[in-house]
């Protein structure tokens, strides 16, 4: 053997040590957001990226995109089951086309309140819903809040359906937010949320439904001063992964990963709590009437068709309906 040979075979078996040596490329992962870098989801986001990053001591590079700079959330949605992108936190409204299991999220009073939401979702069922999801590309690690939706409008107070009567509302692109206003007694107009402002404005509509903070950034405040609390709506919103990516972690990783995860939720829910009385306080110092509605029985009754609708369509999901609402 010639020295030349000697030093080439010394030179392979030193770059295949210094390879053996390096520490494994780190994952990059992209996440997705719509608020602005200010909102509760933001900021818990902005943690959670953070966390997993030092957590994973590098081996997954988390980075957030918030304010929508990466598309609307269907896009991001389809991005996330694809593997474009890593994580997201997305509204479980919209989900329902991909997982129909989701629907149940939007039925409305299925949640008596928010802390009840939180049991639920904290729980088998919340599980439950992220195994579904989890087969459709995405996996769902904690849940966040998105407030309670309530009715507002530019004509008077609503204290029972009666009062809905004859008014147009705003509603998300969901038959079933369509049927839930109709059967309310108004008039359901489902529209782009970017039109609402002018809609309220020139007459088009006379009142939409959204959560506090929602109302309050809008500033559909400034046109529509009546807001009625009928919290009939309590749609969560999930930290979601894309499977595939999920499933790459080693089990030290994802346990890391999700108490990352959970611990964003806390952040956001106190952070959201927060948010909606500063909210209340700045559209009532504006002269918004804000009233309660106490006994929502009325409102409660009246959906008793959707119920049967949904269920007769989706009788696979009638004990997932019957958990939620019997778990305390």
């Amino acid at each position: 053997m010639t020295i030349t040979t000697k030093i080439r075979g010394l030179m392979i078996s030193g770059v295949a040590l210094a390879t053996l040596a390096l520490p494994a490329a780190a994952d990059s992962w992209r996440g997705w957001g719509i608020h602005p870098e200010d909102y509760p989801n933001s900021i818990a986001m902005n943690q959670f990226a953070a966390d997993v990053t030092k957590a994973t001591e590098g081996r997954v590079e988390a980075q957030m995109f918030n304010n929508g700079i990466l598309g609307d959330q269907p896009d991001a949605i389809e991005q996330t089951r694809a593997g474009a992108l890593q994580f997201a936190n997305f509204n479980m409204g919209p989900m329902g086309e991909i997982v129909p299991a989701t629907n149940v999220m939007s039925l409305p009073f299925i949640f008596n309140n928010l802390d009840h939401m939180h049991h639920v979702m904290d729980g088998p069922v919340g599980q439950a819903f992220s195994d579904a999801l989890a087969a459709q590309g995405l996996v769902a690690l904690s849940w966040f809040d998105s407030g309670a939706r309530s009715f507002y409008n530019t004509k008077h107070a609503i204290m029972t359906p009666e009062d809905m009567k004859g008014l147009k509302f705003r509603v998300m692109n969901n038959d079933l937010f369509v049927q839930m206003v109709d059967d309310l007694g108004g008039n359901a107009t489902p529209m782009a949320y970017g039109e609402v402002y002018q809609s309220l404005k020139t007459g088009v509509i006379d009142g939409a439904e959204n959560n506090y903070p929602s109302f309050e950034s809008s500033n559909h405040y400034e046109v529509a001063k009546y807001y009625s609390i009928t919290d009939h709506l309590i749609i969560p919103e999930c930290v979601c992964v894309n499977t595939a990516a999920w499933e790459a972690l080693s089990d030290a990783d994802k346990a890391a990963v999700k108490k990352a995860a959970v611990d964003a939720a806390t952040t956001q829910r106190s952070l959201w709590a927060e948010r909606e009385k500063a909210s209340r306080a700045k559209v009532e110092s504006a002269g918004v009437t804000v009233n309660e509605v106490t006994d929502k029985t009325a409102f409660q009754e009246a959906m008793a068709p959707i119920y049967e609708a949904f269920l007769a369509n989706n009788p696979d999901l009638a004990p997932m309906v019957k958990e939620i609402r019997e778990t305390k």
